[in-house]
């Protein structure tokens, strides 16, 4: 629930600290002069992120000082005396370039002009580069890891990619960062309904063929959505900017299910074996002058086990129940995106691109229930779910670069429309009769997002500011249509719309010296939902919440030296119910575990904390932090029985207060020219405090659910291995340790993937064979003690794959 504070008074004290903080800077400054410029590439006007820069004496070319360009290739040179001096601009693959320059004494800020270097051709030819950039940037607050360097996942989705990142497990489909679901996902730096608005879509049908990165933000700045307490994960398409035209085409294919984990049980259709894995992918771009344009598809083809679950309740008054439920699933994705840059003049750059995807996804289920040991079933569930999900997506932004390098404005619009049509056919058997049940689910979403960005470099940082408003409708229509003796809750159906406002202000400053770096922001959002619900529902009705509510953020560094680093950060983050949370029509995948949304749900918001150190070296790196959240409102499900009938309910409910206190760290190493490795630890202590609840689906109960907590965590190490013939194999190994969910918790798991992969053609061909799940030794499994009931569940589902690809550049 939302705790009412006195705003005004927060906001005061908030802008006080920002003052005395800000004085404190100013007081700090000195006379001497900063130095500050831009470097880019010449032809694509990219910025050379870790270019040397270099200031020597005219008179004699002794060195003076040096820095290297930050990711937005902006360099600073502090403690500056004025004079006569050479300026060296240097990178692997450019021409360098020496710029005389005279630093007067009547400004104690100079900004140069932009320089842009050009790249040595010939170099660039003969010169192949083995290493790689760390993973964790300069400021700590952002991983990014190269889809191209996890050869082991090659070929398969976004979310298979993911589980090899450091500090993300995958659970129910769901990414995780830290053992933590509520994670923001982005594409391309932006939310689309492709991924999800505050939720998590269609992750393991995105092709990880067209993205370049993945990048991830544990304690994201003020400019980013308060959304996702757990962080930001940002997946980066893959763009080329090379003069002319270039591209990728590739081809992968697989087997999984190779064999078989679990039999099922008597009396029902076969599971999947060798299920066929196709992902055809082609990009094309285009860059000439003052145009860039680009074009990419892919198509991913699957069949699945994507469920193979047995599961036994045990009821208080003794009742044993035993159950299958095995989905074997058909997916189609296609995914293709277009766009084009205009460089209007220097100065001014103007953006369009848009997305088309289109998931079909075919499943084919059975539900075996028996009494105890009988090895006659009481029933059997057969259904067959028949969806299809279309994503489409515009973009368009425009940019000013001022004259003053880094001072830059931007504004984007954004609009997403996204059709969930689903269709379910159920066959309900039982000894005397067979009942033929089916619904139809229409779903339209539509999101505008308008964005204004701005900033505005200053003499020891910048300022950065903008606004966003988003406007998001979901009007959702449930038909019902019962059989013979049907189970299917009509009254449940009908039509529900959701709606939500939000503009949002933010502002951010960033300050850099020689020892300390400093940014504060704060972002304050209003949201006004409404969710409509049709009058003749027979448990729910409207319901929706409205707040205005400061999210501030904090990163503070100190660098012992140019190897050595804390950080220290703090921010307040939200997380919303999503559309689907809140949904009031049963879902009837499960025939007896029935899961149901609640239009009172409420957001749940969080305070976290964390200290972090890195300490760089010529063959790697070593990070480490401790954090700690709190979370106020915890978003759950919690599963009840309606004191009838054996059926479970699992609503979505507030908890009252949850905690997780935790440590990461991540050591990178090159040993020799052959062998390389990181390794990751993940070490955290959750709890969740006894709360009480009133359950209103499907009649009115109150209860208690008693505290919980426990040590949890995940460990992976990562090798690649370097040999001669432009040969590359990656072996990767994660252990997942037991976790808590709602009302029970998860055992503990183990995978190792394996990948190898040939570079020919003169690096313009590649040949990839990699193994997920090689040893198929990942298998969920969950104790659940709910209210007159506990049940264990294990899954036995299709985690080991096959592939083999080929992809080429041109």
């Amino acid at each position: 629930m939302i705790r009412k504070i006195n705003l005004s008074i927060y906001l005061k004290a908030y802008f006080l600290f920002l003052f005395v903080f800000f004085f404190g800077l100013v007081q700090a400054q000195n006379t001497a002069i900063t130095v500050s410029g831009l470097l880019k590439d010449k032809k694509d006007k990219a910025p050379l992120s870790y270019a040397n820069v270099i200031l020597k004496a005219k008179k004699d070319s002794s060195f003076i000082a040096g820095t290297v360009c930050n990711e937005e290739g902006r360099y600073v040179l502090s403690q500056v005396k004025p004079g006569s001096y050479l300026l060296v601009y240097q990178l692997v693959g450019y021409k360098q370039k020496i710029q005389p320059v005279y630093i007067g004494s009547l400004s104690p800020n100079i900004e140069l002009s932009l320089v842009e270097l050009e790249a040595n051709e010939t170099a660039l030819n003969e010169l192949v580069i083995n290493g790689k950039q760390d993973e964790v940037n300069s400021k700590l607050d952002k991983k990014s890891f190269s889809i191209e360097n996890n050869i082991s996942n090659t070929g398969g989705s976004v979310l298979q990619a993911m589980q090899n990142l450091p500090g993300v497990s995958v659970q129910d489909g769901k990414v995780q960062l830290r053992g933590n679901d509520k994670v923001m996902v982005l594409i391309d730096g932006k939310q689309t309904a492709l991924t999800g608005f505050g939720s998590q879509n269609s992750l393991d049908n995105i092709p990880a063929s067209s993205i370049e990165k993945i990048e991830i933000i544990n304690n994201p700045s003020a400019k980013y959505d308060a959304n996702g307490n757990a962080g930001i994960i940002n997946i980066v398409y893959k763009k080329t900017k090379k003069e002319g035209w270039s591209g990728k085409a590739g081809l992968t294919g697989g087997l999984g299910a190779n064999w078989i984990k679990k039999e099922n049980l008597p009396g029902i259709r076969p599971q999947y074996q060798n299920t066929p894995k196709i992902n055809p992918a082609l990009s094309l771009n285009y860059t000439k002058k003052k145009i860039s344009a680009f074009v990419q598809g892919d198509y991913l083809y699957t069949h699945t086990l994507n469920k193979n679950e047995f599961v036994t309740r045990t009821y208080d008054n003794d009742t044993v129940i035993q159950q299958q439920t095995k989905r074997n699933r058909n997916t189609g994705f296609l995914n293709t995106s277009a766009g084009i840059d205009y460089a209007l003049n220097s100065q001014d750059h103007f953006t369009v691109s848009g997305l088309f995807g289109r998931e079909k996804i075919l499943d084919n289920g059975d539900e075996p229930f028996y009494y105890g040991n009988s090895e006659t079933p009481y029933r059997l569930w057969q259904f067959l779910e028949d969806e299809i999900k279309t994503t489409v997506a515009f973009n368009s932004a425009f940019q000013h670069q001022y004259k003053e390098p880094g001072r830059v404005l931007k504004i984007g619009f954004n609009y997403t429309f996204h059709r969930e049509d689903e269709k379910y056919y159920f066959q309900n058997k039982y000894p005397s009769y067979t009942g033929l049940d089916s619904f139809k689910l229409i779903s339209d979403e539509r999101v505008g997002d308008l964005t204004i960005d701005y900033i505005k470099p200053l003499k020891y940082g910048r300022f950065e500011t903008g606004m966003k408003f988003r406007r998001r409708v979901i009007p959702t229509n449930m038909n019902f249509i019962p059989g013979l003796n049907s189970p299917l809750d009509t009254n449940a159906g009908g039509w529900a719309t959701y709606k939500e406002t939000i503009p949002a202000v933010y502002g951010t400053y960033v300050y850099e010296s020689a020892k300390l770096e400093a940014e504060i922001g704060l972002r304050v959002e209003f949201v006004d939902l409404n969710y409509e619900v049709n009058p003749n529902h027979n448990t729910y009705k409207s319901d929706g919440y409205t707040y205005f509510q400061p999210f501030p953020n904090l990163r503070l560094a100190y660098k012992l030296n140019e190897n050595n680093k804390f950080t220290a950060f703090y921010n307040r983050r939200v997380d919303r119910p999503n559309e689907l949370d809140i949904r009031i029509f049963p879902k009837y995948d499960d025939a007896e575990v029935i899961k149901v949304g609640n239009p009172a749900l409420k957001p749940q918001f969080t305070n976290s904390f964390e200290l972090a150190f890195k300490n760089s070296h010529d063959k790697g790196y070593f990070y480490a932090s401790v954090f700690h959240k709190i979370v106020d409102g915890t978003i759950t499900r919690i599963s009840v029985t309606d004191g009838v009938s054996p059926l479970i309910y699992a609503v979505s409910q507030n908890a009252d207060r949850s905690y997780q206190t935790g440590t990461e760290c991540l050591f990178s190493r090159k040993v020799n020219a052959w062998y390389s490795f990181n390794f990751n630890l993940v070490a955290y202590h959750k709890k969740i405090d006894a709360f009480e609840v009133n359950n209103k689906y499907p009649i009115s109960t109150t209860f208690i659910v008693a505290a919980q907590e426990i040590n949890s965590g995940n460990a992976k190490w990562v090798s690649q291995f370097h040999f001669k013939n432009k040969i590359n194999l990656q072996a990767s190994a994660v252990y997942l340790a037991p976790d808590i969910i709602p009302q029970g918790k998860t055992n503990g798991r183990f995978t190792l993937d394996i990948g190898l992969k040939k570079s020919v053609q003169n690096g313009r061909g590649e040949w990839v064979l990699n193994a997920t799940d090689l040893l198929n030794t990942m298998v969920m499994k969950k104790e659940i003690q709910g209210v007159g009931f506990h049940y264990t569940a294990t899954d036995y589902y299709e985690t080991q794959v096959i592939r083999l690809g080929y992809s080429y550049k041109f």
